[in-house]
C-alpha cells in the first residue's frame, strides 16, 4: 500500500473544493442573467436554452443510467460464460438510430424557433423606437434618429415598446448583449446588424455589456438599459434631452467651469449650445460620424456631454457618478467625476482620453458638468 495515498486524496478534494469556489465567485447577485428575463426576446432565449438543457438532462442520465446498471448488472464473474453477441441485431440499430434523430429533431425545431424569434419584431407592441449603438473603445453611444439627440452608455426605452437597434462599430468587434432583454448581437466594422428587443416591466434598469473581447478595457465596457415608466415617460425625457445645454448664471462657479471646458474639453467632446449648433443632423454613417458630410459638428471622439448630469455612469460604467460626494466647495477626494477627470488613465487604462486640467480649476468643471441635468 502506498504510504501518501491518504494525503494525497486529500489534497485532491481540497484542490477540488479550491477550484469549485474560484468558480462561484462569477455567481454575484447583481451579475445579469439570462435565466431572469424580462422581455419576449429574451424569454425565447431563455426558453431554447431550458429546453435544451432537460432534453440534454434526461439523455445523459438516461445513457448513465443503463451504462451504470450493465455495468454492475452484467460485470464479468468467474466462470461466467461468453456473453450472447447482437451483432447485426435490427431492433437494437434501429432503436439507437431513430431516437437521437427524434432528439436532434426535437432541438433543430425548437432552435429554428428561436432564431425566427429573435429576428422579428415581437409582437406585444405595434409601437416602435429607432436607436442606433455605436461601439466605441471602450463605451457605447446611443443615438435616436427620430428625435436627433444622442447619449452614452445609457439606453433609455419606454415599457412594451419595440425597441429596433442597429449596431456600428467603426473600430474593433464588438457584441451587444443585454442578457434580461435580448441575446449576444456582433457589431462588426463594416457589417451592418440589428436586433429587436422589447421591456416588459416599467421603471427598471437592465444590465448591458459587450460580450466581445475588444481591447485592454473590455471587461470594463457596461451600459445599462433604462426603462421608463410610460411612453409619456419616455418623451418627456426626450424632450429634455432635445434641449441645449443650461447656461450658467454669469460669474458663478459653473461659468468658470464652462471656461475651462471650452479650453479643455472641445476638441473630443461637444455640447449642444457651448461647443455644437445640434447634437446631429442626421443618423452617422457605419463608417463613423467622422467622416459624415450632414454632420456640421465635425468629429467628436468622446461622449456628447450635453445633459452629462442626468447620467449614472462614467467612463463605460468603471465609476459611477456619486454626485452626492461631489460638492465642488468641499472635498472631492471621493468624488469618482473629479478622480476621472484628474486621472483617467488611472481609472481606465488605456481609454483615448487625455486631459491636463489644472487643480484649481477642477471643483470649477465639476460643477459644471453637474449643472448638466
Amino acid at each position: 500500500m502506498p504510504l501518501f495515498r491518504r494525503p494525497k486524496r486529500w489534497a485532491s478534494l481540497v484542490a477540488g473544493l479550491a477550484l469549485t469556489s474560484i468558480l462561484l465567485t462569477a455567481c454575484g447577485e447583481n451579475s445579469p442573467s439570462i435565466l431572469d428575463p424580462a422581455g419576449p426576446i429574451a424569454r425565447s432565449e431563455s426558453n431554447v436554452f431550458w429546453i435544451i438543457l432537460i432534453i440534454a438532462a434526461v439523455v445523459f442520465v438516461g445513457v448513465e443510467g443503463v451504462l451504470i446498471y450493465s455495468t454492475i448488472r452484467f460485470r464479468e464473474r468467474p466462470d461466467s460464460p461468453t456473453p450472447p453477441q447482437i451483432h447485426g441485431n435490427t431492433t437494437v440499430e434501429l432503436i439507437w438510430t431513430i431516437i437521437p434523430a427524434v432528439v436532434l429533431l426535437a432541438v433543430l425545431s425548437v432552435t429554428i424557433k428561436g432564431i425566427f424569434d429573435v429576428a422579428t419584431p415581437p409582437a406585444n407592441s405595434n409601437k416602435t423606437i429607432e436607436v442606433t449603438a455605436y461601439g466605441h473603445q471602450w463605451w457605447w453611444e446611443f443615438y435616436y434618429p427620430e428625435y436627433k439627440m444622442t447619449t452614452a452608455d445609457t439606453l433609455v426605452i419606454p415599457p412594451h415598446t419595440n425597441v429596433h437597434v442597429k449596431l456600428y462599430s467603426n473600430n474593433v468587434i464588438h457584441s451587444f448583449w443585454v442578457p434580461a432583454l435580448t441575446g449576444k448581437t456582433d457589431v462588426i466594422p463594416g457589417h451592418d446588424n440589428e436586433k429587436w428587443f422589447s421591456a416588459d416591466t416599467a421603471d427598471k434598469t437592465y444590465v448591458g455589456i459587450c460580450a466581445e473581447y475588444c481591447g485592454t478595457q473590455h471587461a470594463n465596457m457596461r451600459f445599462d438599459v433604462k426603462v421608463t415608466h410610460d411612453n409619456n415617460d419616455f418623451l418627456s425625457w426626450a424632450q429634455l434631452q432635445q434641449q441645449a445645454a443650461a447656461v450658467p448664471a454669469p460669474g458663478s462657479l459653473e461659468a468658470k467651469g464652462q471656461e475651462v471646458f471650452k479650453n479643455q474639453c472641445t476638441t473630443c467632446h461637444g455640447i449642444v449650445g457651448v461647443s455644437q449648433s445640434t447634437p446631429y443632423l442626421q443618423d452617422p454613417n457605419p463608417v463613423g460620424r467622422c467622416d459624415d458630410p450632414q454632420n456640421a459638428n465635425g468629429c467628436l471622439i468622446g461622449p456628447n456631454l450635453t445633459h452629462f448630469g442626468s447620467r449614472h455612469l462614467i467612463a463605460g460604467g468603471v465609476l459611477d457618478y456619486n454626485a452626492q460626494d461631489c460638492n465642488p466647495g468641499g472635498d472631492l477626494s471621493n468624488c469618482n467625476l473629479a478622480k476621472w477627470i484628474s486621472d483617467p488613465q488611472k481609472v481606465k487604462p488605456g481609454n483615448d482620453m487625455s486631459v491636463n486640467v489644472d487643480k484649481s480649476d477642477l471643483p470649477a468643471l465639476v460643477a459644471y458638468l453637474e449643472s448638466l441635468k
